[in-house]
């Protein structure tokens, strides 16, 4: 219950023009999807999904003879969730140590996750490394210190300008050394030349990799939900970069529509993972599709 009554609060943008929408509804006819479609593609599903989702729902309409706005409601609630629905929202950490690689443009919340993501895993009685691999933003690797100061766990850092990789593979070292279970690795967030961010990330991979050959793994893609369509291409962008497991999206705290997890997993086949709805330490939240779903059309 929890999840989802943070999920309306988080969507309630969108969840208002939609109830303002089936609130008025008279019947299935061209003016209501034509409406459906805009309300939508201003949730930041985008044109092309808003339009292939409407099309979709006219055909169930009009095969199951369907006539209430409840039960048409319930029909969009299954073709959003059937968006979501395949791929897998849960992070693989079996082994020790594991490996979080959390990466994202500069201002979507990356230590803010990572913070977050030490504290829940220290709860659950997990040794948690840190590792500040984001040298290249002024005070990075002091506000990665401070979380992991909240969250008692280690971190390892090292002067503004470091190498990040080699940061990392001091990283991968310490935990090995100290017996840690998760390593959560802050990197840089610069796009702006992304040969260099390819190279980067490349070689970090590399690291993990001969450091940590049979060892679980994940990247995760840190995304600001209030920044739209730009989220989408940020997420084209990492991944033509790298490998990503997974979507972090933060910042759903009712400012955000919510639509472009759907763009996200239709256009990429990326799963989002996590949901940040809130300042609080434990308002990172595990996603739910099938109540995310329900929840925009609540």
């Amino acid at each position: 219950m929890r999840f989802f009554a943070k999920l309306q609060q988080g969507l309630a943008k969108t969840t208002r023009q939609l109830g303002a929408l089936f609130a008025s509804f008279t019947g299935a006819d061209d003016d209501f999807y034509d409406e459906l479609e805009e309300v939508l593609i201003l949730a930041d599903l985008g044109a092309e999904l808003a339009v292939s989702t409407v099309d979709l729902l006219r055909d169930v309409v009009l095969k199951e003879g369907l006539r209430g706005a409840d039960e048409i409601k319930k029909a969009l609630s299954d073709i959003l969730y059937a968006r979501l629905s395949g791929v897998s929202p849960e992070l693989n950490l079996e082994t020790k140590p594991s490996i979080i690689l959390v990466i994202g443009v500069n201002g979507v919340g990356k230590t803010t996750t990572i913070g977050k993501l030490a504290l829940k895993y220290k709860n659950q009685g997990k040794k948690v490394l840190l590792c500040a691999g984001d040298t290249f933003r002024a005070a990075a690797g002091e506000q990665l210190s401070i979380w992991a100061q909240r969250a008692g766990v280690d971190i390892i850092r090292r002067e503004e300008g470091a190498d990040p990789a080699s940061v990392i593979y001091d990283g991968i070292n310490a935990a090995k050394a100290r017996g840690a279970d998760i390593i959560i690795c802050d990197t840089a967030g610069r796009l702006h030349n992304k040969s260099n961010l390819m190279n980067e990330l490349g070689k970090i991979h590399r690291i993990i990799e001969r450091e940590l050959p049979n060892e679980d793994k994940e990247t995760l893609l840190v995304l600001d939900a209030t920044t739209g369509q730009n989220g989408l291409i940020q997420a084209r962008q990492f991944k033509e970069a790298t490998d990503i497991t997974g979507i972090v999206l933060t910042k759903l705290d009712g400012t955000a529509k919510g639509g472009i997890i759907f763009a996200i997993v239709d256009e990429l086949g990326i799963p989002v993972k996590l949901i940040g709805v809130g300042e609080q330490s434990d308002d990172l939240l595990e996603f739910d599709g099938k109540d995310f779903a329900e929840a925009i059309l609540a």
